[in-house]
Formats: C-alpha cells, structure tokens, sequence
C-alpha cells in the first residue's frame, strides 16, 4: 500500500464495509454494509432536507428536528431520500475499499431497510472491472514513430490560411464563382404550394460552401447581380423536418449582389498587418509553433503506440460484456462534452442520422483499445513495484498549485487529509510505467502521415 493510501485510512472515517466476490467474465460483486453511524448521518441530513418543505405547528419552516420529521412521514420514507441522496457516495466508497477498476454501469440490489437505530444498511453491487493482463516483454521494443517534418509546403498552406482570413468582400460585376458570397432573396414551393420555412431575404450564401441542400449552390455558379434564378432540388431522406424529407422543391431565387474575397498581397506589410515585422519573422513563428506542436503531436501518438505494442505481447481476455460497458463509457462521456456545447443527445443523434446503439457499436473497437492499454499499464505497474515518491508527487502538483495559490507540498497534504491523494497516485503510477516503456522502446522512423 502506497504512503498516500496509508494516510487515508488513518485519517479518514469509514463509511461503508465490502467483502468481495469473484465472477466470470472479469466481473465481481461486492456486498457492502453502509456502518450504522454513516447511514445515522445520512438519515439526519435526509431527515433536514425533507423538513425544509413541512409545515408542522409550532415549528418554523426549515427548523423541523430530524426527530419530529421521522415521527411525521416515517423512518423508512426518510431512509429512501437518504439512499436517493447518499447512494454514489456509498458506491464510490465501496469501489475505494475493494480496490477495484470499475468498468461500465453497475447492477445495485438494495437489501432490507433497517427498522431500528443503530443498524448498518446492506446492498450489493454487481460490476465488470478491468482484466487483467499477463505480460510477455515490454521494453525495448520496435515502435513506428513519425518523423518530425514541418517544410515549407505545410508553413505555405497556413499562410495562405491567414491570408484568406484576412480577406475582404467587395462587391463584383462578374457572373459569381465557386468561393465567392452571394445576397439572395428566395421562396421555396412544393408542387407549386409554398412551404413553411421556405422563404427568406438578404440571405448570404459563399457558394462551394454545402451549406445548402445538395445541388443548391451548384445551380447559382455563373449568376450575376440582379439576377433570377429557378433552383429545383430534391431534399435529402434523411433531412432533419420530416414534412420535406425526400420532396422535390423549386427556389425562385433574386441574386441582389455578388461580393468576392480580395487576398492581401503576400509581403511584408501583409505580416506587418498580423504584428510580425516582416514576411520572414511571419513564416519563423508558424514554424516554430507548428515544429512544437507536431512533436507533442507525435510523442503522445508514439507513447500509445508503445502501450499497444507491450499490450499485443501480453495475455489479456476482454469479455464481449466488458467492451459493451466501456463503449457506453465512452459514450456517455460524448454525450456530456456535446452537452457543454449546448448539443444535446436527441440533436446529436439527428446530425448524425444514426442510434445510440450504432454509436456505442461504433465505439467498440477503442473501447477494447482502452482496456487492454489499462491492463498493460496496471500490469506494468505491479511488476515493477512503481510508487510514485513525494517529490514526483509535488511535480505533478506544481501547476494546480500555483492556480490555488499554495505550494506543492501543501496542495498535497491537503489532498491526503482529505482522502484525495489516492487518485493522483495512481494516475502517475500509471505515467511513469508509460515512461518506461516509452523510454526503452526503439523508435521505427517512418514518413508523416497525410492528413
């Protein structure tokens, strides 16, 4: 037991007790028993929650003992709020205790309510956790890595891309091209009725674009100011408002301006105009940003690899059930980096024409990827006894700490004090056995892939 896990059990209260049971399948279930002065405090701040809302004489809103509120709606209505409320805890706890890699939604059987004061609360919980992993060799293995290759056709291409950020629209008289912005005024009609959400004005289109329905754009290349144009399309199947899906429509479209983009010439007063002092200081930072972040690029794509490759030595059986569990993982996590984008699962799964169930298929392969990566990286761990020291940990620490405004040392005794320091341990456990694999592997140099 490493020295941040020692701490943890010296200074933090047990919740919970769990006795563990091996299954198939790289499963195990857990039967665990919430200690009877842990669940008495849940039932207490269960016991305040419900009270906030019960108007009971002689009591002021919100100041119900938990005692009265007990008497009043019942010891077991008031232990399900504190189950409803206190359940993840409880879960996380016992997951700690076991010393387990849960893999997947658990399966959660909540026993016999205790009647009396004073008795502990019994549930089981039924879940699949990483394999394990037998491994074969590790180090000093023939890993692809891709050479570092930033030339001039990679710099040209990103400041041809400041270039046409940097471009203004100005009216044109010629008849408009592919990449050029066109004003329009447009009603859409079916079988010569119009149609809701089929008319607008002052619409602005760059042609080329495929922002439009399929065939749209191609049919207003050549048109000029002034213009009028008869557009006919046909929507896709699968477009998103049922009521047009697969019907052949007709646009009469008003052209009312052509613009196209006019480029900056390509010198010095261009770089002077993006804060560089000339051309040539332009071109040397691109480089140089672009040489650091094509190595980060590239380490962090070879240090994968070398997992991959230790994996591919080792002995590892990944259950059908366990795959499934780590792809709705992986699917769940999507779901709430979409969310932080204002994207939700409905709007998501209409963008993309395709089921939950497809998704999470889709996700399988990385999903077994990911698990035998983790068994490797446990495996390795074991073997080689890693336990990261109180320096390293400061290390890592460094960052977080100067943003909390506190010293490594201090940001990790806090951690410790409050049981959190056994996370940190394991990630960079986890790192450092990546180091090692990494650092006695023999790179494979191989041409840059093309993206």
């Amino acid at each position: 037991m490493g020295t941040a896990s020692r701490y943890r059990a010296a200074t933090v209260r047990q919740i919970v007790s769990v006795t563990s049971v091996d299954l198939p399948e790289s499963r195990v279930t857990l039967n665990v028993e919430v200690l009877a002065p842990a669940l008495e405090r849940s039932i207490s701040r269960a016991a305040d929650s419900i009270g906030q809302t019960l108007r009971i004489p002689g009591f002021r809103k919100g100041k119900v003992p938990a005692a009265v509120v007990i008497s009043r709606v019942g010891r077991e209505a008031v232990i399900d709020e504190a189950i409803r409320a206190d359940l993840p805890t409880w879960y996380a706890e016992a997951v700690a205790e076991a010393g387990i890699e849960p893999v997947g939604d658990p399966r959660i059987d909540i026993g016999e309510l205790p009647e009396e004061e004073g008795k502990p609360l019994g549930f089981t919980v039924e879940i699949g956790v990483r394999p394990e992993a037998k491994l074969g060799n590790y180090t000093g293995l023939k890993v692809d890595r891709e050479e570092l290759d930033v030339g001039d056709e990679r710099i040209n291409e990103e400041v041809e891309r400041l270039r046409e950020q940097a471009g203004r629209l100005e009216p044109s008289e010629a008849p408009a091209a592919d990449g050029d912005t066109i004003v329009m005024n447009y009603r859409g009609s079916i079988d010569g009725v119009d149609f809701d959400g089929g008319t607008g004005s002052d619409q602005v289109i760059e042609l080329g674009s495929g922002r439009f329905i399929p065939g749209f754009e191609e049919q207003l290349v050549g048109a000029g100011k002034g213009e009028d144009r008869t557009i006919e399309v046909t929507f896709p199947e699968d477009y998103q408002a049922e009521h047009l899906a697969g019907k052949d429509a007709v646009f009469a479209v008003e052209v009312t301006d052509v613009r196209t983009s006019k480029l900056p010439d390509l010198d010095d007063s261009f770089a002077e105009e993006m804060g560089y002092e000339n051309l040539k200081a332009l071109r040397d930072d691109i480089r140089e940003r672009m040489t650091e972040s094509e190595d980060r690029r590239i380490r962090a794509t070879f240090r994968e690899a070398c997992i991959d490759a230790a994996s591919e030595k080792a002995k590892i059986e990944v259950p059908d059930s366990l795959i499934q569990g780590r792809a709705s993982e992986i699917w769940e996590q999507t779901v709430r980096s979409l969310a932080a984008q204002g994207i939700n699962r409905e709007a998501y799964m209409q963008i993309t024409g395709k089921t939950e169930e497809e998704v999470i298929a889709e996700a399988a392969p990385d999903a077994e990827r990911s698990l035998r990566r983790e068994a490797t990286i446990a495996a390795i761990v074991e073997k080689e006894e890693i336990i990261p020291t109180d320096l390293q940990l400061e290390d890592a620490l460094e960052h977080s700490a100067g943003h909390e405004g506190v010293t490594p040392r201090e940001l990790l005794v806090t951690l410790r004090e409050d049981g959190r320091a056994d996370q940190l341990e394991k990630e960079l456990a986890a790192r450092l056995a990546v180091d090692l694999v990494e650092e006695s592997a023999k790179p494979n140099l191989i041409k840059p892939k093309k993206d």
